[in-house]
């Protein structure tokens, strides 16, 4: 039998083309959350508690130990991988910040200090007014003793009164009391003040009249309350961010000037006078709130 007779006989099976697996796109890759960094966490408590003490004179010393080992516990923060990474970045930015104020506070220190051992250089107030009233008296009233020199406690310069140092000149323009509630809403970290004690809002003008062609900051001029019964508080007791507050860390230059507020804490009801250093050892000058 031939080849065609067998295969007319038998045929053969039809063959079929192979049957092609279905496609099955690739899966999506699952982004994992990223894991808690405990290193983060330590370096951001570190940077906190360093930058509270760089805030306070006496213990000055402690904030710069923190505040580099913050510094550096940030960047390790950041470098990890698969780690939350904001804690990192926070702490590197208050451990910079901190140790820039804890300087400031630190050179405040020395020049009060300074300051208060070999004296300052001369402040002089100019209020406006150059007209004195001397009262001679006569021969059945003896004259009266001459009032103490303006810009003494006792005698504190009026408000709007120029203070003039070696290289600032210092305005204080107003003094706003009872000021609670708008410092407590200029910022929404600002604290309700502590009991029995209010904000009061000082205004101020700086103006740079050195000779420093590398200009100044008004950092180096000093705001402060003094109560009636003597104590001192400056804005290191309470930090708060005043309503349009001063930049007082931008450099100026000779003859430029900057105008802002500062708020401070005082007890209630403010009964006490502003004391103005136009200067870092310049005498103090003071100044009445009302």
């Amino acid at each position: 039998m031939t080849d065609t007779q067998q295969s007319a006989t038998h045929p053969q099976p039809q063959q079929y083309p192979p049957q092609q697996p279905s496609f099955q796109p690739p899966a999506a890759p699952v982004q994992e959350k990223p894991a808690r960094n405990i290193v983060g966490i330590i370096a951001l408590v570190v940077a906190a508690l360093g930058f509270i003490f760089a805030c306070v004179p006496g213990a000055l010393i402690i904030g710069w130990i923190l505040l580099p080992i913050a510094f550096v516990l940030g960047i390790v923060a950041v470098c990890l991988k698969g780690k939350v990474k904001w804690q990192g970045i926070t702490a590197i930015i208050v451990s910079v910040v901190g140790t820039i104020v804890g300087f400031i506070v630190f050179f405040a220190v020395v020049a009060a200090s300074f300051s208060n051992a070999f004296g300052g250089t001369d402040a002089q107030v100019t209020t406006g007014d150059d007209t004195a009233v001397v009262e001679e008296g006569t021969a059945d009233e003896p004259a009266e003793e001459p009032a103490a020199e303006i810009g003494t406690r006792e005698n504190p310069a009026p408000l709007g009164s120029t203070i003039e140092g070696d290289d600032w000149t210092v305005v204080v323009n107003s003094v706003t009391l009872g000021a609670t509630d708008e410092v407590v809403a200029a910022n929404m970290l600002n604290e309700a003040p502590d009991a029995g004690m209010e904000y009061i809002v000082i205004n101020y003008t700086v103006t740079y009249t050195g000779d420093d062609a590398d200009g100044a900051i008004p950092a180096m001029v000093g705001i402060e309350y003094v109560t009636a019964a003597g104590v001192t508080v400056n804005s290191l007791d309470k930090l708060v961010v005043a309503p349009d507050e001063i930049d007082s860390l931008s450099t100026l230059y000779s003859g430029a000037s900057v105008t802002g507020n500062t708020a401070l804490q005082v007890p209630s009801p403010a009964d006490g006078v502003i004391a103005v250093r136009p200067g870092m050892i310049a005498d103090k000058v003071f100044v009445a709130i009302q």
